[in-house]
């Protein structure tokens, strides 16, 4: 793990965390252990309206604390009920927290490689829809990470399981003094 990410990884306070929010996070928790308990990969799939930021947020994040953790086989992906970009301040965020980042493409939808150590798979992070060729197609947990997403996709074919884990959305702090705080 990067030296300025794992600084960043043990200044979390999980004592900060309800328990109204544990019991939203129980049901991944849950898919995640059974996996595990049966030797399987651990595929899940972040969804949000945009996958622009949120969903984007929350694959990063959840591969690397799998990594951190030694939990083995979890392979994170995200979507979006449309294609657009990963918000430019969602990479300023990551930087800031200690991950590496490479722009690897050039165009309106950037792909980016994300790391979290010099010798993990990088994790591939661009726009696309939640039912793109790039995501798995069966076996994983989809995490409806907006409310807008929650609604509007009843089903996500192929999904072993859906799992509400909504965040506020940063968006809404954009061009206010409160952005950095609300995208870290």
């Amino acid at each position: 793990m990067f030296q300025k990410l794992e600084k960043t990884i043990s200044e979390l306070n999980i004592e900060s965390i309800s328990e109204d929010r544990k019991q939203v996070l129980q049901p991944l928790i849950n898919f995640v252990q059974e996996k595990v308990n049966a030797n399987n990969d651990v595929n899940i799939n972040f969804i949000c309206t945009h996958n622009s930021r949120r969903s984007h947020l929350s694959q990063i994040w959840a591969q690397t604390m799998a990594n951190y953790c030694n939990i083995k086989n979890v392979f994170t992906y995200s979507g979006g009920t449309e294609a657009t970009a990963m918000f430019p301040k969602v990479k300023e965020t990551l930087l800031h927290q200690g991950f590496e980042i490479l722009k690897i493409s050039e165009t309106e939808n950037p792909v980016y490689s994300i790391k979290f150590n010099t010798n993990s798979h990088p994790i591939i992070g661009f726009s696309k829809k939640y039912d793109a060729e790039f995501n798995p197609k069966s076996d994983f947990a989809a995490i409806m990470t907006c409310s807008h997403a929650d609604g509007n996709c009843p089903i996500i074919i192929g999904a072993a399981k859906r799992i509400p884990i909504t965040y506020e959305d940063p968006k809404l702090f954009d061009g206010t003094n409160q952005q950095t705080e609300k995208y870290q």
